[in-house]
This record gives structure tokens, sequence and C-alpha cells, in this order.
């Protein structure tokens, strides 16, 4: 059994079927890890801007990189 790579609350993007990310690059946030399916882990995902959530399986995602905050050290 495969383990989740991905938390919830995390931010992914979705890579389309060609390879390239979703429109724009869009951004999704996990909203909850699902049973896995063909050997890949699934999730489900939101965009803030759909109105509805998607499921997605492991494969498909890919992390969004955060940048870390700036702190200044006297």
């Amino acid at each position: 059994m495969s383990t989740h790579r991905y938390a919830i609350g995390q931010s992914v993007r979705l890579n389309t079927g060609t390879g390239g990310p979703s429109r724009s690059g869009d951004t999704y946030r996990i909203t909850a890890t699902l049973p896995t399916r063909d050997n890949y882990p699934q999730y489900r995902i939101r965009n803030d801007d759909e109105r509805h959530d998607r499921v997605a399986s492991e494969d498909t995602l890919e992390a969004v990189k955060t940048q870390q905050p700036f702190f200044r050290t006297r």
C-alpha cells in the first residue's frame, strides 16, 4: 500500500495529460486524502476560484514551492 506524499492543506499544481501544468499553472490545496487507486494515492483538491473539488492521483500533482520568510539577523 502506498503512502500519501502530500498533506492536507499543502499547495500543489495539477499537471495536464500533456505533462504541462493546468490553466496558467493554477494552484490547488489538498483538502482530503483518499484511498489508493491503481497504485497511486488519490487526493481531493480545490482551487479557490472554482466552486467544486477535484479528485487527482498523486502522479498528476507536483508540490508548489513556497518562499521562506526572510529574517534579518543582527
